[in-house]
């Protein structure tokens, strides 16, 4: 079977091993999250060796060509010798600000060394703390210069959102990868009808989205439509509501499955809320994030209601602690 040179050290892999479990084997501790070739914290560089196609999908070229791939989906099939990234895919970044937004959310703000090259709002990028601990989070804020926001909602066990709601402080350093992911705005047809749906922290990416959106002038109606299972739930409620009494074409539509309807915010699981309002999507676009399982239904549901599948971009969280 073929071997791993990493740092020094060579070690054999199993049949069917990918690269990423057969260092973790051995007791290594190589940073990942979710192990499914998705939001790239496990990225390294191959030295030597032939690099399998399918471990570099979805891979931007320039990465491609410095033989960047992902361990986690990487099945060797010949000996590989590899390296964690360098600086030309990672920037420094310092803890500029950490404000909880709810009792389970926080919104962090990074300050990073250098801008991110082609970073969109709605992507995602992977934070890694020394270590190797690495957890991928959504871009909330439009990119200006070197400062990004992020909401980290806290899971129960977790090792980067513990660290960041219990122990970060302002001024703690992190390296930031990316970015990665296609849910992003994309002018296109400026009339176009624009639906967002998330649920949890699925509305930070969204809101990216929605900013960018409103600074390219999108002339057709953007309707944001963010679910929880509770009013304690919900985040940034005034803000969204404040951002559509400013803007004529944006709709800001909070629900929940729980509840009165009291405060103007709708009762119901997120799809009804959604079919209740707009039965018929045809011509619309549609982005979806947060849970897999609502992402998935949620994708479903619109294309049934008329959106066209290219027209429909999605996010799923993968959870990881």
């Amino acid at each position: 079977m073929p071997a791993i040179e990493y740092r020094g050290q060579s070690y054999s892999t199993a049949p069917d091993e990918t690269v990423l479990d057969a260092l973790l084997r051995h007791g290594i501790e190589a940073p990942h999250s979710c192990k499914v070739g998705t939001c790239g914290s496990c990225m390294m560089r191959a030295e030597t060796g032939v690099i399998p196609v399918s471990a570099q999908v979805g891979m931007r070229d320039s990465w491609k060509a410095q033989r960047y791939f992902l361990p986690c989906i990487c099945r060797p099939e010949s000996d590989l010798s590899i390296t964690e990234v360098g600086s030309d895919a990672q920037v420094g970044a310092t803890i500029g600000a950490l404000e909880l937004l709810s009792a389970d959310v926080l919104c962090v703000r990074l300050a990073c060394d250098a801008p991110i090259e082609l970073l969109r709002a709605g992507q995602y990028v992977t934070l890694v703390r020394e270590g190797g601990l690495a957890r991928s989070y959504s871009v909330a804020s439009l990119p200006k210069g070197c400062d990004i926001e992020l909401h980290v909602r806290r899971i129960a066990s977790g090792r980067m959102s513990g660290w960041l709601h219990e122990q970060a402080r302002v001024g703690d350093r992190l390296s930031v990868l990316g970015p990665s992911g296609d849910c992003f705005y994309v002018p296109g047809d400026t009339a176009q009808p624009m639906l967002l749906v998330g649920t949890g922290t699925g509305l930070a990416p969204l809101l990216g989205i929605v900013h960018d959106a409103l600074q390219q002038k999108h002339q057709g109606p953007i309707h944001l439509f963010h679910g929880a299972l509770t009013r304690g739930g919900l985040y940034l409620v005034d803000r969204l509501r404040q951002l559509a009494a400013e803007h004529a074409n944006f709709e800001y539509v909070p629900a929940v499955l729980n509840g009165d309807g009291a405060d103007g915010i709708e009762v119901g699981t997120i799809d009804q809320v959604i079919l209740r309002r707009f039965p018929k999507l045809n011509g619309w676009r549609a982005y979806i994030c947060g849970d897999p399982a609502i992402v998935q239904l949620l994708k479903k549901k619109v294309f049934l209601a008329g959106v066209a599948s290219r027209d429909i971009h999605a996010d799923p969280f993968l959870a990881a602690k």
